[in-house]
């Protein structure tokens, strides 16, 4: 943990906030499980977030659009148990929040009481507006998506960088404005210019988490079954590779089966 980060018993939405005005970089990564929670907060992490990328990388589904509301909150309850010191934000599913304003109120406020949750994440700009600045006032923190938002997969129709072009790198600032001004504390910026990036991160007063951004926002996140390696199908540019899980894994399970095999498992000390 960092001497920075060490200051802060709890993080909060006023602590992230305050981060982004000390220039301190915030650190988020992904959990659905207890025991990765637990590392997590231990080593310090700053936000947890329990993304809707559970559909890919828990429950071997090709995109995030089947994952439930009661699923989301059934992980996020789980991960809330682990979890001391971060802040847990927990991904709104697709057509959680996108129908009607009304339920996606009642949807969010289930988020928090049922599962712990301390901020709920959604996609959209302008579109999502009038829900963020009801749910802001009703007390529920809210965390942006801009860019490449994955819950409108099959509308981009591909999974390459966003914002490219000058008219849709405009909206995407404009819509940073217009999420800062309703009272976000935070924007995730996926998979857009570098250069881009950090003309909305010097738009917002509030924090943005970059992922295939650049390094301009005011941190990063990363989806940690990704960095650890545990992900074979999937290498995009922007996930650094911290460990290489996978490997660890199939050769301690190749291990234990040719030590059954073998008879060598268990031995007097292991057994009763």
């Amino acid at each position: 943990m960092s001497t920075q980060s060490s200051e802060y018993k709890r993080i909060t939405t006023k602590a992230v906030l305050a981060m982004k005005e000390k220039g301190e970089k915030i650190a988020m990564l992904t959990a659905y499980d207890y025991t990765t929670a637990r590392l997590l907060d231990e080593a310090g992490v700053d936000i947890i977030l329990v993304g809707d990328s559970v559909a890919n990388v828990f429950q071997g589904l090709e995109t995030t659009i089947p994952v439930t509301l009661d699923e989301m909150i059934y992980h996020t309850k789980v991960v809330r148990r682990a979890v001391k010191r971060a802040m847990l934000v927990a991904d709104m599913p697709f057509m959680s929040y996108q129908v009607d304003v009304k339920e996606a109120v009642i949807n969010c406020g289930r988020m928090l009481k049922e599962s712990g949750a301390e901020a709920v994440k959604m996609e959209g700009g302008k579109r999502i507006l009038p829900l963020v600045e009801q749910l802001v006032d009703i007390g529920i923190p809210v965390m942006g998506h801009l860019g490449l938002t994955p819950q409108s997969i099959y509308k981009f129709g591909t999974y390459e960088v966003r914002a490219k072009e000058s008219a849709e790198a405009k909206q995407l600032v404009e819509d940073a404005r217009m999420l800062d001004a309703s009272g976000v504390f935070s924007i995730v910026l996926e998979k857009i210019p570098e250069t881009l990036a950090a003309k909305a991160t010097k738009a917002v007063k509030c924090a943005t988490i970059g992922i295939g951004a650049g390094s301009a926002c005011d941190g990063q996140v990363l989806v940690t079954n990704d960095m650890l390696g545990m992900n074979e199908q999937f290498h995009p540019r922007f996930v650094r590779q911290y460990a290489n899980l996978s490997e660890v894994m199939r050769n301690a399970f190749k291990s234990y089966i040719s030590d059954i095999k073998s008879s060598k498992f268990p031995s007097k000390k292991e057994s009763y």
